[in-house]
């Protein structure tokens, strides 16, 4: 298996009910929900209709997944780290991850907005630590700070 330092995907199967799944190149596989996008976002309107969500494929390399007819893509980075939170098993994480991908937020750039090092964002994100409740707050803080400018 191919090492990964960034999310890239083998393969990409839509399942029922706004699913995709996922097989990373280091073997990793997860299933990542997109219903709540697929409803809650305008740009991915198209993707209500069971067919052409089925129509999903790999471009880049593996670096998106794309619905070409529509000029609908998602990076893999924001799928890989959807999948993250989708699974993790504290919901701390889960909602830290979930800060990250809904602000488009790399590893640098997560680190410099709440003050952390990107060591500890990653950290976190892997769950290697548990994410500390104040960490939340200041992410849902920077959050609100954000949507009002």
């Amino acid at each position: 298996m191919a090492s990964m330092k960034r999310p890239r995907l083998a393969t990409v199967t839509a399942l029922p009910g706004f699913i995709l799944s996922l097989c990373f190149i280091d073997g990793s596989r997860y299933n990542v929900s997109l219903a709540e996008d697929v409803v809650k976002l305008p740009g991915l309107k198209p993707l209500q209709d069971d067919d052409i969500f089925a129509g999903v494929v790999i471009a880049d390399g593996g670096w998106v997944v794309e619905w070409p007819a529509f000029d609908i893509q998602i990076g893999t980075d924001t799928l890989w780290l959807d999948a993250q939170a989708q699974t993790a098993k504290d919901p701390a994480t889960r909602e830290f991850l979930a800060w990250r991908s809904r602000n488009g937020l790399s590893l640098s750039l997560a680190a410099s907005a709440i003050g952390l090092t990107t060591r500890t964002v990653s950290a976190y994100g892997t769950g290697k630590r548990p994410v500390p409740r104040y960490i939340v707050l200041a992410c849902k803080g920077w959050e609100a700070e954000h949507q009002h400018r």
